[in-house]
């Protein structure tokens, strides 16, 4: 991965890609959960995708965020089931949000919740996938930005 910049003004460049796939049928407030989900999973499994601390002009200290662009897309039901199946063929890093997961009101409640559904069947409303670049435009062909 190339390095960050020396100066604020400097744009990196990345060699890998964060990217959220939603299904085009979820509620705005489902829509955010399901995000910031899917994100957390790859940043506690990559923390090289996490850059340094914040600190703001007058010495207040604030959590360190992923460093590189997250872009966020969007699809059918379909397009979320094809962009499955190729993390799995490509071994991509992955995290998956089902629509079970909202009924749920805990961690192990969402991981029973996954583990008593087969893949095939698995009922996706949001992915994540972390990779190269290539790679990961591979797995989203069909997507589109989301609005």
């Amino acid at each position: 991965m190339n390095s960050e910049p020396t100066t604020p003004e400097a744009a990196p460049r990345f060699d890998t890609k964060i990217a959220v796939l939603l299904r085009d049928d979820l509620e705005q407030w489902q829509r955010l959960n399901v995000t910031a989900f899917l994100v957390s999973g790859l940043a506690a499994e990559f923390p090289e995708v996490i850059g340094e601390p914040y600190e703001d002009a007058d010495g207040v200290g604030y959590l360190p965020m992923i460093r590189q662009p997250v872009l966020v897309f969007e699809g059918t039901k379909e397009t979320l089931t094809a962009a499955h199946a190729k993390t799995l063929a490509r071994a991509l890093p992955r995290s998956l949000f089902t629509s079970d997961l909202f009924a749920t009101g805990h961690d192990a409640a969402n991981r029973a919740a996954v583990r008593a559904v087969p893949t095939a069947s698995l009922d996706l409303v949001g992915l994540a996938v972390y990779g190269a670049k290539n790679a990961v435009d591979k797995v989203l062909k069909g997507a589109r930005m989301h609005p």
